[in-house]
């Protein structure tokens, strides 16, 4: 009876060791089933679900401001009591005011002038035209009257062409260019464009009048909308259109946009 407990127990051990080692994957497994063949089938392991991952990221509960020089708060100072209209950063000023050229304000002002003296000339030489024309003398009252409103028209209709042809400027500063564009009393926009985003400047000059009077046009084009900006009656734009590319330039590579 001893021995057969002997034998008992020393099985039982080998069966706990060949089920541990097969746990631990040293004995390969026991089939579980058997297809129609004949050949054994094994339970495959199901892998665990993947643990998500959490990164905890720490930032600063308010951002942390760029430190501005005393040199750039003085030129952000004086551009902004310049042109106290323009929405510019803590950072930014003004590298080139671009006007358009006085050729421009020749047309309105040859018209208003045509127009006024047109209706003084109706006034002062009304007997010599009521003469010529037949008008009687009584009407003079009702002639002076229309002369005076038209003149009054003509020089508020001369002086708003002035205004909105002056009122269309364009601004290069240390980080962007700002257009304004007026193209009635009522009609205004301004578009802003980064100097990241500006591909290509360029100008030109047509005609005789354009380069003996140094003016003409410049034209910019944009790389990521791929928008084309253009202003026209510009004063000596091949100094600017080198300012500008100076300043893209510098921008793109990080260096501090100077003054010219």
């Amino acid at each position: 009876m001893g021995h057969m407990h002997d034998k008992w127990e020393h099985r039982g051990m080998m069966m706990e060791t060949s089920m541990q080692e097969q746990q631990d994957g040293q004995l390969p497994p026991k089939p579980i089933a058997y297809d129609v063949d004949g050949k054994p089938l094994y339970a495959a392991p199901t892998p665990p679900p993947p643990q998500p991952q959490v990164v905890h990221m720490t930032r600063p509960f308010e951002p942390v401001e760029a430190e501005i020089s005393l040199e750039v708060k003085k030129k952000h100072d004086e551009s902004m009591r310049n042109f106290p209209w323009l929405n510019l950063s803590d950072h930014e000023y003004i590298l080139s005011a671009v006007h358009r050229h006085p050729i421009g304000l020749w047309g309105p002002i040859l018209v208003t002038t045509l127009l006024v003296s047109a209706a003084f000339t109706l006034v002062t030489d009304y007997d010599a035209i009521a003469q010529t024309f037949g008008i009687p003398e009584q009407s003079f009252g009702t002639v002076l009257l229309i002369s005076v409103l038209f003149a009054a028209l003509s020089l508020i209709g001369g002086y708003l062409a002035i205004w909105i042809y002056t009122n269309n400027r364009f601004f290069l500063t240390n980080e962007s260019v700002i257009q304004e564009i007026q193209n009635s009393i009522f009609s205004h926009n301004e578009q802003t464009v980064s100097l990241m985003n500006i591909e290509d400047a360029s100008f030109s000059q047509r005609g005789p009048l354009q380069v003996l009077l140094h003016y003409g046009s410049i034209r910019l084009s944009t790389e990521g909308e791929e928008s084309t900006y253009r202003f026209d009656y510009v004063q000596n734009p091949k100094r600017q259109i080198a300012i500008l590319n100076n300043a893209v330039e510098a921008f793109k590579n990080g260096r501090p946009v100077e003054d010219d």
